[in-house]
C-alpha cells in the first residue's frame, strides 16, 4: 500500500469513523441527560400538586422516577459519555499524526517518514482496539 493510498484508503477512513462515532455518542450522552434532567425536575413539581385523592399525580411521579432511574442505567450500560471522549481524543490523535507527518516535522522529517507514521497510527488504533475489547470484557463492577 502507497503513501496516498495509505493515507486516503486507512488513515482518513479511520479519522472519518473516529469523528463520526465521536459525534454519534455525544448527541446520545446528551439527550438522555436532557431526558434526566426534565423528568427529575418534573418529580417535585408534579409531587406539588398532590391532594387528597388525586391519585393521577402518585403514578405519574412513580413513572417519572422509574423513567430517571432507566436512563441512569443506560447511561451508565452504554458508557455514552466515555465513548465520546475515547473517540475523540483518537480521531484528534490521528489528525495531529497526519499533519504533522504531511508538515514534514518531527518526528517526521527523515526518510522513514511514511514507515514512522503507520507504525504510530496502527499503535493508536490498536491501543483504542485494545482498550475498547476490554472494557467490553470486564466483570460487572470493575469497570
Amino acid at each position: 500500500m502507497g503513501k496516498e493510498e495509505y493515507l486516503e484508503d486507512r488513515l482518513d477512513d479511520q479519522i472519518k469513523w473516529y469523528g463520526d462515532k465521536a459525534a454519534w455518542n455525544q448527541r446520545w450522552y446528551k439527550r438522555l441527560q436532557v431526558m434526566i434532567i426534565v423528568a427529575g425536575a418534573l418529580i417535585p413539581f408534579v409531587s406539588g400538586f398532590e391532594s387528597g385523592e388525586i391519585i393521577w399525580t402518585k403514578i405519574l411521579v412513580g413513572v417519572l422516577g422509574v423513567v430517571v432511574a432507566a436512563l441512569t442505567a443506560i447511561l451508565g450500560l452504554y458508557r455514552f459519555q466515555e465513548n465520546w471522549i475515547e473517540y475523540r481524543f483518537t480521531c484528534e490523535s490521528l489528525k495531529r499524526e497526519k499533519h504533522t507527518f504531511l508538515a514534514g516535522v518531527a518526528p517526521y522529517a527523515g526518510d522513514d517518514a511514511f514507515d514512522l507514521l503507520v507504525g504510530r497510527v496502527e499503535s493508536l488504533i490498536s491501543s483504542e482496539n485494545a482498550a475498547w475489547v476490554s472494557q467490553g470484557t470486564a466483570t460487572p463492577g470493575s469497570a
